[in-house]
């Protein structure tokens, strides 16, 4: 399915589920929907199941969204308490879409607590209390973690998700990689069919130097390593140290909501020579999420960021929360974050032109494919180790991904059968519906 495609689908309101591989455009494709919807004065929950993939959109987690917070479940005592609230009762009158991106990392009896509130709140029985749903993700990325450090409970077995009459949507055009032996192979990695002939191309690059002036960022399993790194290679440097302190603006809770979901840090210390990343996407000032550079030069205290060969002058950027047309919560920094390290997790939803690679603590099933497909070419990519477990994907994946696929083929195929006339009357309807809600 195009993208194009599944814009139709979404403006037609069916429930969906957003899929395909790392690149595909899910995240893009979500916000070209939130701009209609805006366009149109629909009240949207804009949320995903980690705080930096709400940053992407401008949301917050959907544990904070629904008020469930860290809670597992919520008996009918808090259930009340929660629909006295004031606050969520605005919240819940004025939602019409719900979106929840990176559902692969919300658990199903997450999933299924949401669908509780959200039909309690909107006095409705149908899924989500008659929300659109919109779920996008791929479950090939990493996998949610409950207290046991079990990788069960995916959002596909949660109770309400065979019954709401979910539309699969599978993106099948690629805009991130280049190589198209690498892409063969990263393909191979998804669908479980990796061998030694995938091993050797990536063993090509294993301890190979990237050919670039720009150090590559290095990408770790854990936290500790990027950190140490990070603090290690910047005090290397002789050179007077610039801060930038981070400013907030509203709702206490919600800043701090944002500043766990934003990688930029509360205070960052810069040094001329330092290597840095790209926070947001700015395509005016031709950077991105991901963007890697290295800082040159400070002008009246902001620094110079090379890029290639373009030098950036970077100013202070803002991630919000929105909420209907009005800001709710505001933090302003810098869009950069020291980068000479990184870990895996905190890389998923970027686009990498290159990156140094430590695959040797990988601990669960898609870490080095999430890893690996950051980068856009082979040659992009020096391998520094890699375990048994980090090229491997789920078996039950592997399963569940050829019916998305089937499904999503076989609704693509009525869609296409549809006329043009019949479409606009169904996504006029939908719109007729929303406002008449």
């Amino acid at each position: 399915m195009t993208q194009e495609q599944a814009l139709e689908i979404l403006k037609m309101g069916y429930n969906v589920y957003l899929t395909g591989p790392a690149g595909s455009g899910k995240t893009f494709l979500l916000n070209q929907y939130v701009d209609f919807l805006k366009s149109k004065n629909i009240g949207i929950g804009i949320t995903a199941s980690t705080g930096i993939a709400a940053t992407h959109m401008n949301g917050i987690t959907i544990h904070s969204w629904s008020g469930i917070g860290i809670k597992n479940e919520i008996d009918q005592e808090e259930l009340t308490g929660m629909l006295r609230s004031k606050f969520y009762k605005k919240r819940f009158k004025k939602t019409k879409v719900l979106i929840i991106d990176e559902i692969s990392m919300l658990h199903a009896s997450k999933l299924d607590l949401i669908n509780l509130i959200c039909q309690a709140f909107k006095e409705n029985d149908l899924p989500f209390g008659g929300l659109q749903i919109i779920f996008s993700g791929d479950f090939f990325q990493l996998p949610p973690i409950d207290k046991e450090n079990d990788h069960s409970g995916f959002a596909y077995t949660s109770n309400i998700w065979n019954n709401m009459n979910l539309k699969i949507c599978y993106l099948t055009e690629q805009f991130r990689q280049e190589d198209s032996n690498f892409l063969q192979a990263l393909n191979s990695i998804r669908s479980g069919q990796s061998n030694q002939n995938t091993v050797d191309l990536l063993m090509t690059r294993f301890g190979k130097d990237i050919e670039s002036d720009i150090t590559p960022l290095k990408l770790f399993t854990h936290n500790v390593d990027a950190d140490a790194i990070n603090m290690e290679e910047l005090n290397k440097i002789n050179s007077k140290s610039y801060i930038n302190e981070m400013s907030c603006s509203g709702s206490e809770y919600l800043i701090t909501t944002l500043k766990r979901g934003c990688l930029a840090p509360e205070k960052l210390i810069l040094k001329k020579g330092a290597v840095v990343m790209f926070l947001k996407n700015n395509f005016k000032e031709h950077y991105a999420n991901g963007t890697v550079g290295k800082v040159v030069d400070f002008v009246s205290g902001y620094p110079v960021v090379k890029v290639k060969n373009k030098e950036i002058l970077v100013e202070p950027a803002h991630w919000e929360i929105e909420e209907y047309g009005s800001t709710q919560a505001r933090i302003t920094q810098l869009p950069l974050r020291l980068a000479w390290a990184i870990t895996i997790h905190k890389s998923q939803g970027m686009n990498l032109d290159m990156a140094e690679i430590d695959l040797g603590k990988a601990f669960a099933y898609g870490m080095g494919y999430v890893a690996l497909s950051r980068i856009k070419t082979l040659n992009g990519i020096k391998l520094l180790s890699l375990n048994d477990i980090a090229l491997q994907v789920d078996n039950d994946i592997i399963e569940i991904d050829k019916t998305f696929f089937q499904l999503s083929q076989t609704f693509c195929e009525e869609i296409q059968n549809m006329s043009e006339k019949d479409k606009k009357f169904e996504q006029k309807s939908f719109l007729l519906r929303l406002y008449g809600d």
